[in-house]
This record gives C-alpha cells, structure tokens and sequence, in this order.
C-alpha cells in the first residue's frame, strides 16, 4: 500500500486537503496568487501536490478520511481561487511531524519560494521543536552553518523591521548594519527609518551603522559632559528622532535627523508646543556678547568723531596730504 501510494497520482476533492501546520511560509504574494490561478483556470493543476493521509473521528462516530498538504499550498490556494473541485495529489504514509516539517521547508527552499523571516522561523522550529544543531540544520539545507546563524540572527529584530522584510520593502541585505547597533534598539529603528524612507542602499547602510558605533566609542573614550549626553537622550524622547549636539570651545550645534517633510513639521509643531518663550535674537545676541567679551573688544560708538579745526587749518592739513613735491622718482 505504501509503496501503491508513493507511486500513484490520486485526485482528491480540493476541500478535504486540509493545510499543513508545520508549513513554514506564511506570506502569499496575491498577484502571483492570482497569475497561478488564471492559468490553473486555463490548464488545470499540472503538478501534483504532496499530502499525508489522515483518519478522523467524527462527532457522532466513525472514522472519516482526510490529507494533511505537506507540499504545494501555493498551488492550494491558487486551486481554490480558481474554483477546482479536484486537485492532483501524491500521498505520503508513515512521515513524522518532523518529516512533515523537513519536506515543507525543502520544497519552499528549492523552490525560493520562502522569504528571509519564514526560512528563519522555519530554522527555529527545527532547532527549538526537534533539536537540530545548526550544522544539522545547515546539512540538511546543503548550506553552510554561517548560512543557517545569520538566518537565525534575523529573528532577533523588532517586529516592525520583520513585516518590512517579509513584505519586499527592504532586503534582507539590508539587516545587517541593522543587527550591527543590536545593543541600542533605538539606532535600529533609525537606521531602519532611514532604509526605508530614503532607499539607500545597503553599502550606505552599512557606513551609517559604522559610522554611530564609532560615535558611541567616540564618546566613551573622550568621557563626554554627562549634562550634554543627558540633554541629547532628552532631544531624542521629546522629537522622537535621532538628536546629535556637537559641542565646541563656544557653542555648537545641534543635529537633527528627519525623514520626510511631514517629520519636519511633527517637529516644528513639537518645538511650538514646548512653550518656548525666548525670543529668537536672544540667543544670538548671548553668542555675539560672549566672542566680544573672550576677543576683550571694547564697543566702539558709532557716532563720527567731532573736528573742531578752524576752515583754513582743514584747508591747510588737506594740501599738505596732497603734496607731491617732495617725492622724487
């Protein structure tokens, strides 16, 4: 009977084929979706699917017969959307969940068919749920433990940063001057931010992450005031943005990252509602007065000084400045 099963072609009633629980993708592109099922709507379903045959019980007594999918739930959801009452099926006996689970993430993988979050979760599950190592897991796979560890890593950013990679908005290239700044999740989302919004690539990417471990280092190293790294994380909560002062021997400056025209004026109205009530030229007139006074520049009036000569010694003065005479080529 296995073997019958293994070797046969059976058409099973597509609403008894049940989904696979250990399927390892979740995301379904819906215009490929829909390209599959317009053609199945024209050929039919031309590779079988591969399911597993299940006994259960009915509520009120007796055994009915049903198939856990184990590959091809793509082609599954196309059959449906298609209207097919019937679809093309291979049936597997004797596999374990374990089984069911190793020919689900194979047949995604050769397929390429799995994004970088589902190949990592499917890692996991394979590592946390049957105990694999990551150089079984990598033997499986035909790739190399590294391959499988930095799959693995990915699992270990925020949420909003896996949506963005499992829906194609940024690459899983893309993860790794994020994974860089791990030890400060706020950067992560910036950087993140900034991937997102400006399209940069992932070399560029990489020199930012680089460029604000060297900064944290930076500060480390020199012991920066506490009050000026203080005010900074302040900036940071109240603006909701990256804040940088860099100061110098008098004043300095402020350094404020935005992403969009719209956060320029999330920021404006922000800095609106804090009440500020010094006037704009005060800070400025501060900054003149402080150069004066280091430079020990004494104010000059501007007013013109008053000549109290007589016409004829203005006169006078006036013809001797004049006076070539005594020069001599």
């Amino acid at each position: 009977m296995s073997n019958l099963y293994s070797n046969s072609v059976f058409w099973i009633d597509t609403d008894k084929v049940k989904p696979n629980p250990y399927q390892p993708r979740r995301d379904f592109d819906e215009v490929r979706l829909q390209d599959l099922s317009d053609s199945i709507k024209q050929y039919g379903v031309l590779q079988p699917l591969t399911v597993s045959r299940v006994e259960v019980e009915k509520p009120e007594g007796g055994l009915t017969t049903e198939y856990e999918l184990i590959a091809g739930e793509r082609r599954l959801r196309a059959a449906k959307l298609a209207g097919v009452n019937q679809v093309p099926v291979i049936i597997r006996v004797g596999d374990t969940s374990l089984m069911k689970l190793e020919l689900a993430i194979i047949e995604n993988l050769q397929r390429e068919d799995l994004n970088a979050v589902d190949r990592a979760r499917a890692f996991f599950r394979l590592a946390s749920e049957f105990k694999f190592t990551h150089n079984e897991i990598a033997k499986k796979m035909g790739r190399s433990r590294e391959y499988v560890s930095n799959s693995l890593r990915i699992l270990s950013l925020p949420e909003e940063i896996l949506n963005a990679l499992s829906e194609g908005k940024i690459t899983e290239g893309h993860t790794r001057p994020i994974l860089m700044l791990a030890d400060h999740p706020e950067e992560q989302i910036v950087l993140f931010k900034e991937i997102l919004y400006k399209k940069i690539t992932v070399r560029e990417a990489e020199r930012l992450a680089r460029k604000i471990a060297y900064d944290r280092v930076r500060k480390k190293e020199f012991m920066p005031d506490p009050e000026i790294t203080e005010l900074e994380e302040e900036f940071q909560d109240k603006l909701c943005t990256r804040v940088h002062i860099d100061r110098k021997e008098l004043g300095g400056q402020i350094k404020i990252d935005f992403f969009s025209t719209e956060d320029l004026r999330s920021i404006l109205e922000l800095i609106n509602k804090s009440g500020v009530e010094k006037k704009p030229t005060e800070m400025m007139e501060n900054y003149i007065s402080k150069n004066v006074a280091s430079d020990n520049i004494e104010p000059t009036s501007t007013e013109a000084p008053i000549d109290d000569r007589s016409k004829d010694e203005i006169k006078e003065d006036d013809s001797k400045l004049y006076d070539v005479s005594s020069f001599s080529l």
